[in-house]
């Protein structure tokens, strides 16, 4: 008999959510507990349903799946979900059950919902790197970041962002137009989800290279950069970033 696995779905797109709760119910051996919204209000439902199995999304508001992964004591099991394939990598790292693409389809969930099954009897092996990789078809090209302002929902375009500074719990984009944006996503979050013209200079800093205007030398082999705004902002790198920084610079 096969074992029932108690699951939850956890996404930011209540219309994924949807979608994937309604492919998953001809399956008898998945019951779906419930579900989450981001990735605060997965960890809070992870360690009150204790589910056998999660349906992960990647990228979520608060923090990402991966960084809700560390900060269980229950231990699911997982199988990750997204529309990013940059993501692919990390993914084989965490050692998940598996790896679906979004939108999913049907012939592909089965073949998941299969391997799962055999850890009832068996450790699920790991998928090699390169079988992971093949999987991906796309990759889903970032031009904008979402801001939340009342009921309106910004989009503002990556070439507009001086830097990003985080803020305690908060994480604000600082725009060419002297504006500060409160954002949903975590400062680690936009480190893996944007293009290579954005660095992390420090552990409250992104800046877009692109708006640089000066660098400086600074203590202990840290740096200082200008940035291109009104305000013409002063960014200090943190010390272990700094062969990083004199590599990509050429400093």
């Amino acid at each position: 008999m096969n074992k029932i696995w108690k699951s939850l779905i956890i996404d930011d797109e209540q219309l994924a959510r949807q979608r994937l709760a309604r492919l998953l119910e001809p399956y008898d051996e998945i019951d779906v507990v419930g579900q989450a919204v981001n990735g605060q209000d997965g960890l809070e439902k992870i360690e009150k349903l204790l589910p056998d199995l999660v349906f992960l999304d990647i990228e979520m508001p608060v923090f990402n799946g991966f960084e809700l992964l560390h900060q269980l004591k229950h231990q699911p099991k997982v199988i990750f979900t997204t529309a990013y394939d940059q993501y692919a990598i990390k993914a084989f790292e965490e050692d998940s059950i598996d790896y679906l693409l979004k939108p999913i389809e049907t012939e592909r969930l089965e073949k998941t919902l299969k391997k799962l099954q055999q850890a009832q009897h068996q450790p699920i092996p790991s998928l090699s790197l390169e079988v992971l990789i093949k999987q991906m078809q796309f990759k889903k090209e970032v031009k904008t970041l979402t801001v939340k302002i009342g009921d309106k929902i910004l989009l503002i375009k990556l070439d507009s962002i001086i830097y990003i500074e985080a803020e305690e719990k908060y994480v604000f984009l600082h725009t060419a137009d002297g504006k500060k944006h409160l954002t949903d996503f975590t400062i680690n979050s936009l480190e893996e989800k944007l293009p290579d013209q954005f660095i992390r200079i420090h552990r409250s800093y992104i800046i877009n290279t692109d708006q640089i205007k000066e660098i400086r030398k600074s203590f202990n082999g840290a740096f200082v950069f200008i940035m291109n705004n009104t305000e013409n902002a002063r960014l200090t790198s943190s010390r272990s970033n700094g062969e990083m920084l004199r590599e990509r610079f050429g400093i």
